[in-house]
C-alpha cells in the first residue's frame, strides 16, 4: 500500500492538571510528576459539597483541574458577560485553546488564504444540569435556543468556527474515550481531501463541580484512593479530571513550502469499532485494537519493528489494562 501525504502538526495549546503549556507538560511527563488534587474538608465545606457525602468512607476527595476553568475574557471575544455565563465553560476553554494553537502556529485566521476546519468534541454539559437548568429565572430569560447554543455539545466546533471566522468544515466528534484522536483522525482526512487547508482538532472535557470528588464503587472505573497507576500491578482505577487540547494541522508538503515551524508528523491513522468482541459495551477489545493498530500501520506504510513509543489508554483498571497489553503484544508482537 502506498501511504499518503503526511500531515504535519505545526501549532498546539492545551489545558491539563499542572500544565497550562505543551512545555509544562512534557516537564511533568518527564518528571514524573503527578497533577492529581487533593482537596482538604475546607475547600470541599466552601465549594458547597455535602457534609454526608463528605464523611463516607467510599468519597474520594480527588481530581484533576485545570487553572481558571470559570474564567473566561468575554470582552476579547466579543461576548457580553450575560452571554459568557449562559455558555457551558467547555465551550469557553475551547474556544481560548483553540486561539492559542493557532497563535502558537504564527497564524491570523483573517489572513490565512484557504479553508481552516475544526473538528472537536466535549462530554455533556454539566454546567447546564448543575448551573443553569436548576435557576429558572435565567433559564426563562435567556430562552431555550440560546441555552441550547451555548451548552449543546453539537455546537462546540461551529461555535468556535463562528467566533474565529473559520470558512472550512466545522464537525463536532463524540465517541467517548477516543473523541480528540477520532477528531484528529477526521482532520487529517478533510485536509487529505482538500477540504480543509489547514484544520484544527482536539477535545474538552470540564467535569462541575470544579472543587469535589467522587465516590468509589466496587467494580468501577474509578480509583478507591485517588491514584493512578497505568499497567501497575497496584492498578485499581483512573481518576476524573479536566483538560482541554487542541493541534494545528497542514499537508506536509504545504508546511515545508511555507515554512511553518513543524512539531511532529502524522504519517497515517485510522479508526474503527468492536461491536460486540467484548464482555461489554464499555469494555475494550483486544482483537478490535490489534486491528486498528495493524490498519494505522498500514496507512503510514510502517513496519511495526519501527516504532519505538507508544501512547496508550491507560485506564488503570484491572479489566481494561491487560486486554491492552495483550493487543499490542499482538499487534507488534
Amino acid at each position: 500500500m502506498t501511504a499518503p501525504e503526511a500531515i504535519a502538526v505545526v501549532g498546539l495549546a492545551c489545558r491539563f492538571p499542572g500544565a497550562s503549556t505543551p512545555d509544562q507538560l512534557w516537564r511533568n511527563l518527564r518528571d514524573g510528576v503527578e497533577s492529581i488534587t487533593f482537596f482538604t474538608p475546607e475547600e470541599l465545606q466552601a465549594a458547597g459539597v455535602d457534609a454526608a457525602r463528605m464523611s463516607d468512607p467510599r468519597y474520594v476527595a480527588a481530581k484533576g483541574v485545570i487553572e481558571e476553568a470559570d474564567g473566561f475574557d468575554a470582552g476579547f471575544f466579543g461576548f457580553s458577560p450575560r452571554e459568557a455565563a449562559l455558555m457551558d465553560p467547555q465551550q469557553r476553554v475551547f474556544l481560548e485553546t483553540a486561539w492559542s494553537a493557532l497563535e502558537d502556529a504564527g497564524y491570523d485566521a483573517k489572513n490565512f488564504p484557504g479553508p481552516i476546519g475544526v473538528f472537536a468534541g466535549s462530554i455533556l454539559s454539566v454546567y447546564l444540569v448543575r448551573n443553569l437548568w436548576p435557576n429558572r429565572d435565567a433559564m426563562a430569560t435567556a430562552g431555550n435556543f440560546q441555552i441550547a447554543v451555548g451548552n449543546d455539545p453539537t455546537f462546540l466546533a461551529t461555535s468556535t468556527s463562528y467566533q474565529l471566522d473559520l470558512r472550512g468544515p466545522s464537525v463536532s466528534v463524540g465517541t467517548a474515550c477516543s473523541t480528540s484522536l477520532v477528531a484528529v483522525h477526521l482532520a487529517c482526512q478533510s485536509l487529505l481531501a482538500f477540504e480543509s487547508d489547514m484544520a484544527l482538532a482536539g477535545g474538552v472535557s470540564i467535569h462541575l463541580p470544579l472543587v469535589g470528588g467522587y465516590r468509589y464503587e466496587d467494580g468501577g472505573v474509578l480509583s478507591p484512593d485517588g491514584h493512578c497507576r497505568p499497567f501497575d500491578a497496584a492498578a485499581q482505577g483512573t481518576v476524573s479530571s479536566d483538560g482541554a487540547g487542541v493541534v494545528v494541522l497542514r499537508r506536509l508538503s504545504d508546511a515545508v513550502r511555507d515554512r511553518d515551524t513543524i512539531l511532529a508528523v502524522i504519517r497515517g491513522s485510522a479508526i474503527n469499532n468492536d461491536g460486540r468482541m467484548k464482555v461489554g459495551y464499555t469494555a475494550p477489545s483486544g482483537d478490535g485494537e490489534s486491528r486498528v493498530i495493524a490498519e494505522a500501520l498500514a496507512m503510514a506504510g510502517a513496519e511495526p519493528e519501527s516504532i519505538s513509543l507508544i501512547e496508550t489508554h491507560g485506564a488503570a483498571t484491572p479489566l481494561g489494562d491487560p486486554i491492552e497489553v495483550a493487543a499490542l503484544v499482538d499487534a507488534f508482537g
